[in-house]
């Protein structure tokens, strides 16, 4: 639970290690991956090469200084998601009971503020009021200013939740490097209306990914007066992706990065700079680097990819269905195999949920992973294999879900018990039918 934080914290030494690794390496493979990209022909051994004979002071040397151009952008970026976050309507969601008890609620209007992001990106470009390819001109400087800008967002986030925390899911771990990393609150808000975690994780992570995915083909076509059938088939399978994430952002606030995860360095810096950098790097590379795959081979790895978002969308609607409708509906036709498992809050109420043991959940426990990485995968080979760079994404993607299983799967046996034990008897595999 994330009271305990028993889910996340396994060793005290081997956790700690881990996190000052994980903040003081991030920021720094950031800049490295974007000058990779841009500057060095998407080489690896180029830039370590580099790195290799100037040690520091080359690092020093390529990182880009926060410019008053780039918080510009940024800060009308974030204002502008977040007036849209409050201002634009949207039903009203509950998300789930949380283990103190709380029940945070939520406006669902992520569909809508995604096709008003969108239009107003494309309409300002093409009525000639702003120039995307600024964007790109400035994306050093952009996630340079997002990796300190967040830095400090986060060191807000640390002392709100030991000054003001929004709700009772809130507490220390027992370290403040622990505490800045895994976070203090699990619904952190500033008032009643403005959820911090939405902001940070949908509005500015998740939509600056859509965002950058246009950028980029706004610059190849400045630079090359035509955008690659390879950059459109990235594109087009981000954005569908994109489109697939709000379109079920309701059923996103049930996962573990809103649920269980607290709001720390992890999720936070995570989406705001790890998001925009990371996550669109396939498309960064393929700016300067066109490739022609010819219509036959563009159109089978878009099949592909569609195919793989969808099987991904499938499997969490059928979970979302069997939910809503307490197991009451068919699954492939057929109606579902489950199991009643009963758990007790930190309050000491017993409370029981039912587990889906068939369809794409009968498969393995978290299966859906799979088609993400395919998808990421279809995203990514466009680039074909001249770099391993474009890449990076579909392996970080991999350890990240295999991870995020592992620490569900403990989550669930220490909130199951018994009931787990029986579930995992009956769904044996954790991620890979017959394999893992």
């Amino acid at each position: 639970m994330v009271e305990a934080a028993s889910n996340t914290v396994h060793s005290p030494l081997i956790t700690y290690v881990s996190v000052v690794s994980l903040l003081t390496l991030c920021p720094p493979f950031v800049i490295l991956l974007w000058y990779t990209m841009v500057h060095a022909d998407g080489s690896v051994s180029q830039t370590w090469d580099y790195l290799n004979g100037n040690g520091l002071r080359g690092l020093i040397e390529i990182w880009p200084k926060p410019t008053a151009t780039a918080w510009k952008l940024i800060g009308c970026y974030a204002a502008f998601e977040a007036a849209l976050q409050l201002l634009l309507p949207g039903k009203t969601v509950q998300g789930p009971i949380s283990p103190k008890g709380n029940r945070p609620v939520y406006k669902a209007n992520g569909v809508l503020a995604y096709a008003v992001t969108i239009a107003t990106y494309i309409g300002i470009w093409w009525f000639g009021i702003f120039n995307p390819s600024m964007v790109y001109d400035h994306l050093g400087e952009i996630f340079s200013a997002l990796i300190f800008g967040s830095f400090l967002f986060c060191v807000f986030l640390y002392i709100k939740g030991h000054v003001a925390p929004s709700s009772t899911d809130s507490g220390s771990l027992g370290n403040i490097i622990i505490d800045f990393y895994w976070g203090m609150e699990l619904y952190p808000r500033i008032g009643k209306s403005f959820d911090i975690k939405v902001f940070t994780n949908c509005r500015f992570g998740m939509m600056s990914w859509a965002v950058l995915a246009l950028t980029y083909c706004f610059k190849q076509y400045e630079l090359y007066g035509k955008v690659a059938d390879s950059l459109l088939v990235n594109t087009i399978l981000m954005l569908v992706y994109i489109t697939k994430f709000f379109w079920w952002e309701a059923g996103y606030w049930n996962t573990m990065d809103i649920a269980h995860d607290r709001a720390g360095f992890y999720i936070c810096w995570g989406c705001l700079v790890w998001v925009p950098s990371i996550y669109t790097s396939p498309g960064m590379y393929l700016v300067n680097h066109p490739v022609e795959l010819g219509s036959q081979l563009a159109l089978l790895i878009l099949a592909a990819g569609v195919l793989c978002v969808y099987v991904n969308y499938d499997c969490d609607r059928q979970r979302q269905e069997f939910r809503r409708t307490n197991g009451k509906c068919l699954v492939w036709g057929k109606p579902p195999s489950k199991i009643t498992a009963s758990y007790t809050t930190t309050t000491g109420e017993t409370k029981s949920s039912i587990l889906l043991t068939s369809g794409w959940w009968g498969l393995a426990r978290h299966f859906h992973y799979v088609p993400e990485i395919l998808a990421s995968f279809f995203w990514s080979l466009p680039a074909l294999f001249n770099h391993f760079i474009p890449y990076f994404y579909v392996i970080y993607l991999t350890i990240l879900l295999v991870d995020r299983a592992t620490r569900d799967d403990d989550r669930c046996r220490s909130k199951y018990g018994k009931y787990w034990k029986t579930y995992c008897d009956k769904v044996p595999y954790r991620i890979i039918p017959g394999i893992y």
